[in-house]
C-alpha cells in the first residue's frame, strides 16, 4: 500500500518544507491540484449539490508543474502526481513539454493525473474548446506517450496534428497517466485508456462500489491483468486493519492528510496557522511535522 498526501488549500510557502518532511518520513507521494483562476463572474456550475465551489476566490492554486519541479529539487525519493490536472484546458504540446521536463528533472518521479474539468471560463481564457474537452482528453491520453518517446515524434488525430519534431528533454521512462473524476465517462476513460484512477474521499462502502465498477470496466476492455493504480481517500478512522483491507480490495494508494487526522493541540509550539503574518516558511510549516511523524510511526512503519 502506498500513502500519498496533497497540497490543496495550503499556504504556498509551506509546500516546499512540507515536501521535505514527507520525503524524510517515508511517504510515497504528493498530489497537487489545479486551477488557473477564479473569475469574478463564475457561471459554470461546480459538480456539487450547491453548484458552487467550496473555496473562496482568494484561494491559491500554484501552477502544478512549477510546484512539482520545486518539490522534486528538494526531495530524493518521493513521487508526484495531480489530483487532477485539467489537461484539455491547455494545448497538447504545452502539456507534453511540462510533464516531460518535470519527469526528466525529477528522475522519473512523476505521474500525470488528468481530468476533463468543469469551469468553462478557464477553457475560454486559454483559447481551448470546452464543448469537446472529453474527446480531446481521450486523444491527449493516446498522443502524449507518443510525444514522450524521444527522437523525432509526431501525432495525427481528430483534434491534434503535430508534425515531426523533437521534444527534449523527454522522460527517462514511460510516464503513467491516471484519470480522475467520478462520472461514468471518467470511470470508463480510466479503465479503457489509463494506468490508474484518482478518486476523492469515500466511506468504505462507497470505496467498494468504485473499485467494483472499475474492475468490471477493466474486464469489459480486456485490461483486468494490466497494472492499475486506484488512489483514493477513506472517510474512516485510520488504522492498520483498515488499510490492509483496502489493499486486499485492490486499492493501491491511500490519500491522507496526517495534520487533519492528528492535529496538534492549539497553542503548541508547532501550531502556527496558515496566516501567521511574516513567519519564516519553515516555522509556519512546522505545525505539520508532528502529525506527519506520528502517522509515519503508527502506520507507515507498520504496514507490511
Amino acid at each position: 500500500m502506498q500513502f500519498w498526501t496533497g497540497t490543496a488549500f495550503m499556504r504556498t510557502s509551506d509546500i516546499i518544507p512540507l515536501a521535505r518532511m514527507l520525503d524524510e518520513a517515508g511517504f510515497d507521494g504528493i498530489m497537487v491540484s489545479d486551477h488557473m483562476i477564479y473569475p469574478r463572474e463564475l457561471t459554470s456550475p461546480y459538480p456539487s449539490p450547491t453548484g458552487k465551489p467550496m473555496w473562496s476566490p482568494e484561494t491559491a492554486w500554484p501552477d502544478s508543474w512549477v510546484q512539482i519541479g520545486a518539490m522534486a529539487a528538494v526531495t530524493q525519493r518521493i513521487r508526484f502526481t495531480n489530483a487532477i490536472y485539467i489537461a484539455p484546458a491547455r494545448p497538447l504540446l504545452e502539456v507534453a513539454k511540462q510533464v516531460s521536463t518535470a519527469a526528466a528533472l525529477s528522475g522519473g518521479r512523476v505521474m500525470l493525473g488528468v481530468g476533463a474539468g468543469w469551469m468553462r471560463e478557464e477553457f475560454e481564457l486559454m483559447g481551448q474548446d470546452f464543448g469537446n474537452r472529453g474527446s480531446r482528453l481521450d486523444e491527449m491520453i493516446e498522443a502524449l506517450p507518443e510525444l514522450w518517446r524521444g527522437g523525432w515524434v509526431s501525432w495525427t488525430g481528430k483534434h491534434y496534428r503535430i508534425p515531426e519534431l523533437m521534444i527534449e528533454p523527454h522522460p527517462p521512462a514511460p510516464v503513467p497517466i491516471l484519470c480522475g473524476g467520478e462520472s461514468p465517462a471518467a470511470l470508463r476513460r480510466a479503465a479503457r485508456s489509463c494506468d490508474g484512477w484518482v478518486g476523492s474521499a469515500y466511506t468504505w462502502d462507497e470505496a467498494v462500489d468504485k473499485v467494483t465498477a472499475l474492475s468490471a470496466l477493466r474486464r469489459e476492455y480486456g485490461r483486468e491483468s494490466s497494472p492499475f493504480e486506484i488512489m483514493l481517500a477513506l472517510r474512516e478512522e485510520p488504522s492498520l486493519e483498515l488499510y490492509q483491507r483496502a489493499e486486499d480490495l485492490g486499492i493501491t494508494a491511500i490519500m491522507c492528510s496526517p495534520w487533519a487526522m492528528f492535529a496538534p493541540e492549539s497553542g503548541s509550539a508547532n501550531s502556527g496557522g496558515a496566516n501567521s503574518g511574516n513567519a519564516d516558511p519553515e516555522d509556519t510549516a512546522g505545525r505539520y511535522r508532528a502529525p506527519i511523524e506520528r502517522f509515519a510511526e503508527e502506520i507507515l512503519t507498520k504496514m507490511v
